[in-house]
């Protein structure tokens, strides 16, 4: 027998026991958007986000049409005693919510560039597609992601490691003010001027736990032409190279945000001709500088060994998504993360023993990468809510795909092990969007230092003292 969901108050979900036909009913009369119960067409796609291993089943779905939606939405729940989850594009979802009002923000996808003052108003909804292509005409880029369909608020609310990351920082420390909805359903613009608390919680303590953001306003970069890519050696090089990587990319410009990963490609049509169902070691990033510089840094691998493919060259940023060639089509995956202060021979032994399949198996990680941080990452830490996440040298993210719960079985025992072996070489803090799922939930305190942790408890307290945002990442 299934239980009856609580409530924020504890008390059975009011929609739950009540008719829902009648409660559908005055949410679709407060707001222009949709509004789906369980049996409604639409309802699966609504609920469903990026990563198809977590599915929310709630109650009740509202898709704002506006920002005016949004906060009769909020109001809604208040009154009805509901739990409230945030859904864009369900790249970052922690645990699924089961029960109560879930919003999809997926229509909120206005931006508006000011080329004058380098700024972009960003919507719910966005993804940093829609930032680029409001952006590149002015020569402007945002501090967005490895995947351009990712949307550009969860992302930068968990902080947004991107590959502009060493010269400007993470996506959080570019924004400039908030427009969020708190959970009475009162909205607020928060800024360093007006609630300057709430904004530092808001850049980089994750996504969903203080209330919704309906839109932020963020500053560009002047960034338009880049030096970037990837060289692809034998996978079989891979610890040779990784060692490599681990001593040249600390004497790096910060114009260079790189990374080396261990890569294991599927035979099919998307990917390049020659690197099809082929495992690599790959050394990627992306040069902002002077191109000529750029160039020459990373003549500095090709003069060493000549790799298998090389596919670094001059490219605008708005073609970035060829980096990291991440999945674009929706998929069952399994995300972790560790920081390494130093990248210790062991650890390196671990990470490429864990990612390259053995002959004849099928491997369980799609990829390892390491991403060299540093620079402005580092120096904005101290005072950043989510410090302990950028504050070490190098950023593991192990990634795969689970087709079927068998192979999700092996590889959750693959990726525990291997963090447990890595255990004596980690800093042991967390990046929250390299997580997903149950771990995201369990590991977030490990983002924050304990005294940034107890001043987001506090905050959240404050704001939501009914935990009706539970499903947030502050826990």
């Amino acid at each position: 027998m299934t239980a009856t969901p609580t409530s924020p108050t504890g008390r059975p979900e009011r929609l739950i026991v009540r008719t829902r036909t009648s409660v559908l009913a005055q949410l679709r009369d407060r707001i222009a958007g949709a509004v789906l119960g369980p049996g409604d067409a639409g309802f699966r796609e609504a609920r469903a986000g990026f990563n198809r291993l977590v599915i929310h089943r709630p109650s009740v779905i509202a898709v704002p049409e506006n920002h005016f939606d949004v906060v009769e939405a909020v109001r809604f729940a208040a009154e009805e005693d509901l739990r409230i989850t945030v859904q864009a594009t369900g790249h970052g979802t922690g645990v699924a919510a089961d029960g109560g009002l879930l919003i999809n923000t997926s229509r909120l996808t206005a931006v508006a560039v000011d080329p004058v003052t380098r700024t972009a108003r960003v919507a719910a909804g966005a993804t940093w597609k829609a930032v680029l292509d409001a952006a590149v005409p002015y020569g402007l880029a945002p501090l967005m992601g490895s995947a351009s369909i990712v949307g550009a608020i969860g992302y930068t609310l968990g902080g947004g490691f991107g590959w502009l990351g060493r010269r400007f920082g993470l996506a959080s420390d570019s924004v400039l003010s908030f427009d969020l909805v708190i959970p009475d359903g009162t909205p607020i613009r928060v800024s360093d001027a007006s609630f300057p608390h709430i904004f530092w919680a808001l850049k980089g303590g994750g996504a969903g736990s203080l209330g919704v953001v309906t839109s932020m306003e963020i500053a560009l970069a002047d960034v338009s032409t880049v030096y970037a890519g990837n060289l692809f050696y034998p996978a079989a090089e891979a610890e040779e190279i990784i060692r490599r990587f681990r001593d040249w990319a600390p004497a790096q410009p910060e114009a260079l945000t790189s990374a080396v990963t261990i890569l294991n490609l599927p035979p099919t049509d998307d990917v390049p001709e020659p690197l099809r169902g082929g495992s690599f070691a790959v050394v990627r990033g992306c040069w902002s500088g002077d191109l000529a510089t750029g160039r020459a840094i990373v003549d500095g691998w090709r003069n060493w060994r000549t790799p298998l493919v090389d596919m670094w060259d001059e490219m605008p940023f708005a073609a970035t998504d060829a980096i990291s060639m991440d999945p674009t089509e929706p998929m069952p995956v399994m995300v972790t993360t560790e920081w390494f202060d130093d990248l210790h021979d062991e650890a390196i032994d671990i990470i490429a023993g864990c990612a390259r399949p053995a002959p004849g198996s099928a491997p369980l990680i799609m990829s390892a990468e390491i991403r060299h941080a540093g620079g402005a990452i580092a120096r904005g830490a101290a005072h950043a809510a989510n410090d302990r996440a950028r504050s070490g040298r190098f950023l593991l993210e192990l990634i795969s795909m689970v087709p079927d719960p068998q192979v999700a079985l092996a590889v959750e025992s693959t990726q525990r092990v291997t963090r447990t072996e890595l255990a004596p070489y980690v800093t042991g803090a967390t990046y929250l969007n390299f997580t997903s799922g149950a771990e995201r939930a369990g590991r977030a305190a490990d983002a924050y230092s304990a005294e940034h942790r107890r001043r987001l408890l506090e905050i959240k307290a404050t704001l939501d003292p009914y935990d009706r945002f539970c499903h947030g990442d502050i826990g």
